[in-house]
């Protein structure tokens, strides 16, 4: 349908709270200034699990709608390969314009099928009342956590991050530098990998600065832990920033945000989290759809919902004096954000997840050495990473 016809697109997309009060206040804006476009929004249910069924039943029904779909980074490859959604580069995205980790998620066999909608990164937070300078090699973050433990009573632990058997583990593992993307599927039994494995059991065990417990831990947990002034260092993500400056919190201007050491000493990586945006390929409003996301990803708009909701723009040009103006602490994100890389973009992906969220929970729980570990479930991703297509 061409663009200036009178047309309705379908929104789908979780979203309840303030990120839901941002996304309706986007399509209000995009309407009114589009007065021919209305923009109907599906709210798909809070359960990820869920949401994503409630997707994948329209794509393999064959429906016309949805025409726009919010979608998690690690899911538009798995679309792409059925020909579910569009591929892009008829429309020209500039790609440039976002963080490459991010924009990488959108990308499957040489073509665009995503535009990334807004930044999601894991980091290490850390409390700069105690910590002067923050960590850049694993030995020092070990020693700070030590040290902060000895001079402060009330501190439970020295490091939180998530190690229960869900997919914030495997982030939690990339984060700490773990070589895990699309290039290497074909080994992860490497030294570098194990030495993630081998550092997370030994926070636990031979360290102490983190939890036996945070074997269970997903990111609430590791939340708590740091919101109520239990910890120095907690590995999570950039939501964590607005609720630590908020009135009344315990940690509010005591927050620093920035990457995880990299525990083999090379360059610090932020496992990538976020969501994209795509067309469904059947769509007939296709030229609106990609109005649509280009309003979604312009400035203004990218602004507005980082202010409303705290979600961290995906455009690197949003991060400017307006943003900082109204919501300094975004001035801490970027850094993470340079240091994104994407998990394996394959639309096999769901099943290494499930391989790996039980090597890591195997590791850190003691039932294996990250040596096993790695040399038994190495082959099964290789395998399994050779289906992907």
């Amino acid at each position: 349908m061409p663009l200036s016809a009178k047309q309705t697109i379908v929104f789908s997309t979780q979203g309840l709270g303030l990120e839901g009060q941002a996304t309706k206040a986007a399509v209000k804006a995009f309407e009114k200034a589009n007065p021919n476009i209305t923009v109907r929004i599906q709210t798909l249910s809070s359960s990820s699990n869920v949401a994503l069924e409630q997707q994948q039943q329209a794509f393999m029904a064959g429906a016309s709608t949805p025409d726009v779909l919010n979608v998690d980074v690690i899911r538009p490859a798995e679309y792409a390969k059925p020909r579910w959604i569009l591929k892009l580069n008829k429309f020209h995205p500039d790609t440039a314009k976002f963080f490459p980790g991010q924009m990488a998620s959108g990308e499957y066999k040489g073509g665009v099928y995503a535009i990334p909608w807004f930044m999601n990164a894991e980091g290490l937070f850390y409390r700069t009342d105690l910590i002067k300078t923050p960590p850049k090699t694993i030995s020092q973050l070990i020693a700070d956590a030590k040290h902060a433990m000895a001079v402060d009573p009330s501190l439970k632990m020295g490091l939180a991050f998530e190690g229960a058997k869900y997919e914030g583990a495997v982030t939690a593992f990339q984060s700490m530098g773990g070589q895990f993307t699309a290039s290497n599927l074909s080994n992860l039994n490497t030294p570098a990998n194990r030495a993630v494995l081998q550092f997370e059991y030994n926070a636990m065990n031979k360290y102490k600065i983190t939890p036996s417990a945070a074997s269970t831990w997903e990111e609430p947990n590791v939340q708590s832990a740091w919101l109520a002034g239990q910890t120095p260092f907690a590995l999570n993500w950039p939501y964590l920033v607005q609720l630590s400056e908020a009135s009344g919190s315990i940690v509010a201007g005591k927050t620093g945000w920035v990457p995880f050491p990299n525990v083999s000493g090379g360059p610090p990586q932020a496992s990538l989290g976020g969501s994209d945006l795509v067309i469904n390929a059947r769509s007939v409003h296709q030229a609106a759809a990609w109005k649509f996301i280009s309003y979604l990803t312009s400035n203004t708009a990218q602004i507005a919902r980082a202010v409303l909701s705290g979600d961290p723009p995906s455009v690197k040009s949003a991060y400017n004096s307006t943003l900082f103006a109204k919501a300094p602490y975004f001035k801490m994100e970027p850094a993470v954000y340079n240091a994104a890389v994407s998990r394996p973009v394959t639309p096999v992906y769901a099943s290494i997840s499930s391989q790996m969220q039980t090597l890591i929970s195997s590791v850190i729980t003691g039932q294996e050495s990250p040596a096993a570990g790695l040399a038994a479930t190495a082959p099964v991703v290789k395998q399994l990473a050779a289906t992907g297509g």
